[in-house]
């Protein structure tokens, strides 16, 4: 009888689950107060095509083990790829070696075991999706060939399929067991648009939890094929003070930014411009930003952190306000708070589309509203400080005049701080990039200086 892909992943997961349970006896056997252990099989396929012939063909199948050891409050960590009893057993020596040497932290220890999850409802992550080679070949050329069809694409970077599945397993000296398995699909199609010193590159992407998500193929072709002939005459710009539209996908790379330097590891530094902001205004009024670890099919979804701790529906901005930081049970001990069951990051953050102004508006309206200013459509270098706010990236995108676009534009610098950049939100669209655990539409700056000619 044949296994379906239900009951071999949910094996696995046993088997790793069984594993952690028995590293963790022979941890405490070794004299460790404490113990704890993540263990993870991940497997994919990836294949590129270029002007049509195959480039790469990679299947990838890669196994993780890490144990921490607490010797009270002496910490020792080591790793392996190798699941044989030989590497395992000698993991747990080498982890239980450096914990007997290491300086003692009050700080370090398991997360409190009154906050581990008790409950798994399934969140609908697991669509195992296994196309053979040469199914995923075709999907890549049909997905090129739609956007060389363009007459103004001239060559091809290629278009990448990409197939993965992961099971994981964290188990404690708690007696906390959590399994979680998940799916990850992507389609991405790069192209280029003009010849000579006037050639423009551009690309797009889908990525989801289940292959029935993905649009048509053809249609990240495409968009691609567009987004590279929209660029096709960009010029630069001289020196200016502007209102900015951020589109989606740079947009949450703002979100990431507040996420960072709300973080506990940069609060507890001292090195974060947003020091002490729990209970005080970040951003405008209108602005309200949920994290939704539960939610069905979401990028980031777990019903538990990376220390077993329960996750649920949190607001972190409030009408403008800071409700909370983001903290793992370390650096909440560390700044003397109770971890937000965000060790190791965020679990989907949803940000409300809003106006100063009251009103809800999609990517039209916005560009509408902002009358003349500059379109992000591509940010470049990480010339951001979380500790000043100061923020200084390349950029392109398009110049926009009375709600309308004007022309393309690159070699541009985008500036200003982060505090500022903040504030000055005016509207956050309802065009939201699903694509992405940052759930989050455009973004309307009313200020910033755009360094140019």
């Amino acid at each position: 009888m044949q296994i379906s892909h239900a009951d071999s992943s949910m094996k696995e997961l046993d088997r790793l689950a069984q594993l952690g349970e028995d590293v963790i006896h022979r941890a405490r056997a070794a004299g460790a107060s404490q113990a704890e252990v993540s263990a993870s099989v991940e497997t994919g396929l990836s294949v590129n095509v270029r002007l049509g012939e195959v480039e790469t063909v990679e299947r990838t199948r890669d196994r993780g083990f890490g144990l921490t050891v607490y010797f009270g409050r002496r910490k020792g960590s080591a790793s392996t790829a190798d699941l044989k009893p030989g590497s395992i057993e000698a993991t747990i020596a080498q982890a239980c070696a450096i914990a007997r040497y290491t300086e003692e932290d009050p700080c370090a220890g398991l997360a409190d075991p009154a906050l581990m999850a008790t409950q798994f409802p399934d969140l609908d992550l697991w669509h195992p999706w296994e196309p053979d080679v040469a199914q995923a070949i075709e999907i890549g050329r049909r997905v090129e060939a739609a956007g060389r069809a363009h007459e103004a694409i001239t060559n091809s970077e290629g278009a990448t399929v990409q197939s993965g599945a992961s099971l994981g397993v964290y188990a404690n000296s708690h007696g906390f067991i959590g399994r979680e398995r998940g799916t990850s699909h992507s389609i991405v199609c790069s192209l280029i648009a003009g010849s000579g010193d006037a050639m423009q590159r551009d690309y797009w992407y889908d990525s989801v939890r289940d292959v029935a998500d993905f649009p048509a193929y053809e249609t990240i072709g495409e968009t691609a094929a567009r987004r590279a002939a929209s660029r096709l005459g960009a010029r630069k710009l001289s020196t200016r003070e502007c209102p900015v539209l951020f589109a989606p996908e740079m947009a949450r790379s703002l979100i990431g930014h507040l996420v960072s330097a709300v973080s506990g590891g940069s609060l507890y530094r001292r090195a974060s411009f947003l020091l002490e902001h729990a209970g005080k205004q970040v951003l405008p009024g209108f602005a309200r930003i949920t994290e939704t670890p539960l939610l069905p099919r979401g990028h980031a979804s777990t019903s538990f952190d990376a220390e077993g701790v329960a996750t649920r529906e949190s607001p972190l901005v409030e009408s403008g306000v800071l409700q909370r930081y983001v903290l793992g049970s370390y650096s909440a001990r560390k700044l003397g708070l109770q971890t937000t069951a965000n060790a190791g990051g965020v679990h989907n953050l949803r940000v409300d589309a809003g106006s100063v102004d009251g009103g809800t508006h999609d990517f039209d309206a916005l560009l509408a509203r902002m009358g003349t200013g500059l379109l992000v459509t591509e940010l470049i270098g990480h010339g951001v400080s979380i500790v000043t706010g100061d923020y200084s990236r390349g950029a392109a995108g398009f110049w926009i005049e009375n709600g309308e676009v004007a022309y393309p534009v690159q070699e541009i610098t985008a500036a200003g701080n982060l505090r500022d950049m903040f504030a000055g939100i005016r509207a956050i669209g309802s065009d939201v990039d699903h694509r992405s655990s940052v759930l989050a539409g455009s973004i309307l700056v009313d200020r910033m200086t755009i360094a140019g000619e």
